[in-house]
């Protein structure tokens, strides 16, 4: 378990409201949309949608999990439908986590037409215009090592994030900026931390983790500052 946290010193920055440009009467009919690029809980500095997963401890790019770091109920696993909504144009969750094998369900839950566009290493490219109450299926969708940015370019604010993995030691942080990994194997790993604004916590070497020790029945790790988004 771990939680992923904004500079202590560093102000929460503000959501601003988007420029709504199309469809107004349904897309307001809630109130303002909020960006939702960079959402900071004020309470506890803990940040959402912040993407965490394990890799092995080491600095090979191509270094894989092995069989038996995965825990043997894994191989139990169904292909999972994950559904990506639209209810009130904005992405419903904005970043998304899948596993290889699974199928995404992009939905369309409003009443006015919506696209989804994205583009991928290993899964072609998509741009279906998706009319109201109908659905698009993608998948099963391979392993990206690169995330996956979709959008709808009916109402260009809108906007999210794919990222697919070939183990199941994945993560999106809650409102509060936490995560669980549940089954993660026992030993030494790393862990990344990955978010739309700034990419890998700790730059570009952060693609390889932050050195960690999974010990126990229960790993509670403290929490980690994500300095590079206080400079956007």
């Amino acid at each position: 378990k771990g939680q992923v946290v904004f500079p202590a010193g560093a102000a929460v920055p503000e959501r601003k409201a988007l420029d709504v440009t199309q469809d107004k009467a349904h897309c307001l009919s809630k109130g303002p949309i909020q960006d939702e690029a960079l959402f900071v809980n004020a309470k506890n500095k803990g940040i959402k949608n912040v993407v965490v997963w394990l890799r092995p401890d080491s600095t090979d790019p191509k270094a894989k999990l092995k069989a038996a770091e995965i825990n043997p109920d894994d191989g139990k696993r169904k292909a999972a439908t994950v559904e990506i909504d639209q209810p009130c144009c904005m992405f419903t969750p904005r970043v998304t986590v899948v596993r290889a094998g699974d199928t995404l369900l992009v939905k369309n839950s409003s009443p006015v037409a919506h696209n989804f566009f994205c583009s991928t290493q290993n899964s072609g490219d998509h741009n279906p215009n998706i009319p109201a109450g109908q659905n698009y299926k993608i998948g099963p969708i391979n392993a990206e090592t690169a995330p996956i940015q979709y959008k709808c370019s009916i109402h260009p604010w809108m906007l999210g994030y794919i990222r697919v993995f070939d183990h199941p030691y994945y993560a999106v942080t809650d409102e509060d900026g936490k995560f669980t990994l549940p089954n993660a194997p026992a030993g030494k790993y790393r862990l990344v931390v990955w978010h739309e604004k700034s990419g890998f916590l700790g730059g570009a070497p952060g693609r390889f983790g932050t050195p960690i020790e999974i010990k126990g029945t229960a790993t509670d790790l403290p929490a980690m500052e994500f300095p590079e988004l206080a400079k956007q």
